[in-house]
This record gives structure tokens, sequence and C-alpha cells, in this order.
């Protein structure tokens, strides 16, 4: 049986309250994958289909981590929670870093991540841009052990994760002939660079943010004092 962290708020894995949380987060997740297969857009037959779009990505990364977290939660497993852990360092961020991007770029021109006439109801895009991040947040805020990962960590992950996702798409562009999101199509090369460096800072900075949180929620001073005073850990290893 795994034994809980001191500092983790809530009993995980459990079969009571952790095990809801992932169940209840893989029923929304496998509901957006459902809708996909009903939407009918040119990216569904074009090379590397709906897997273009950073959201759904990201999408399968929250399923991922949260059917990890299940089974960690069925057989209690702390293998299988250190590895759901492992996983919810990168899907967490990424999610927080979709969700700000897209609402972002919404409220600014919504055509800039979607045509006019593709543009989604409201249901399934909030089960697409917001509910991985909410629910792997209230996972990481209530069910998980804090996090040991500092700044220096957090960017190197982003800034690959970013540069892989940009060879992606220029890789599928060189299939299709255009771009999964209008705003690539929009920018130039370097403006492309600057646009996927600033998403590796911005998803940086949404690590540092939830760890920052994960001290607010859980008492932990240090916690919120390394995210925001000492992000590289330079003082802690002093």
């Amino acid at each position: 049986m795994a034994v809980r962290h001191p500092l983790q708020r809530l009993a995980s894995p459990s079969r009571q309250l952790s095990m809801l949380l992932h169940l209840a987060g893989i029923a929304s997740f496998s509901a957006s994958f459902r809708f996909l297969g009903t939407w009918d857009t040119p990216m569904s037959n074009s090379f590397g289909g709906h897997y273009q779009f950073l959201t759904i990505i990201g999408l399968s990364l929250a399923q991922c981590t949260f059917i990890v977290g299940l089974l960690a939660d069925t057989t209690l497993s702390p293998q299988l929670f250190q590895l759901k852990n492992i996983l919810s360092v990168c899907s967490a961020p990424l999610e927080v870093l979709i969700s700000i991007l897209y609402w972002g770029l919404c409220a600014i021109d919504k055509s800039l991540v979607f045509p006019p006439e593709f543009q989604l109801d409201f249901l399934p895009d909030f089960g697409f841009h917001a509910a991985p991040a909410i629910f792997l947040a209230i996972d990481l805020l209530l069910l998980s052990p804090p996090w040991t990962v500092n700044a220096y960590s957090a960017l190197a992950l982003s800034e690959a994760l970013a540069f892989l996702y940009w060879f992606w798409v220029e890789y599928c562009f060189s299939h299709n002939g255009w771009y999964p999101y209008p705003i690539f199509g929009i920018l130039s090369t370097w403006q492309r660079a600057l646009l996927f460096t600033f998403s590796a800072s911005l998803m940086t900075g949404s690590t540092m943010l939830l760890k920052w949180t994960y001290g607010k929620v859980n008492g932990v001073e240090e916690f919120k004092r390394e995210a925001v005073v000492d992000p590289v850990g330079i003082r802690k290893r002093k």
C-alpha cells in the first residue's frame, strides 16, 4: 500500500475521492475524443489528423496521466502512483499553457485558432480547452505529493516540448500545405520561433505558478518562496 506524503492534502492513491476524480476526468476526456470522431473537418483526413493540434496532444497526455492514476487507485500501487506524478509534471503545466494560449487568443480574435466555419459550441470548447487543466490542477493540488522541479528543469522540458511540436507542425505542413492553427500561417518563420519560445517560457511560468499554488493551498511556505524568490533552487543548494 502506498504511503501518503505528509504534505499531501488528501489520500491518493485511494478507492475513494482520488478514484472518483480520475474516473470523472477520464469520462470528460473520452467524451472529447468521441466528439472528434463526429467532427467533420479537412483536418480529419489530412496528414497528422487531429494530432496536429497541441490541444489534442495535451488531451492525450492528460488521458494517459489519469488512466495511470486510476490504475494506481485500483491497485494501490506506489509505482503507478509515482508514474502518474511524473506524467503530471508534464501534462498539468502543458494543459494550463493550452488554456492560457487558447482563451487569450480567443479574447483577441477567435479566428486565430479556428476558421469561423469550424468554431466549437461551448460544451466541446470547454471540454477541450478548460476541463483538462482544471482536472489536472485539482489532482496536483489535492491528491499529489509536492513537486521538486525547479525553473531550470521546467524550462528545459518546456523548450523541448515546444520545439518538438514546432518540428511536428512544420512536418505536417510539408505534407498538407497548411497549418492546423490559422495564426501559424499569418506569422513568418522567425515570428513562429518567437511564439514557440514565448510559449515555452509561459509553460515554465505555469509550472512555477502551480508549485506556488500548491504551497498556498497546502500551507507550505517553502514551496511558495521557492516558486517566487528562488525558482532555480540556488539557495536550497547552498
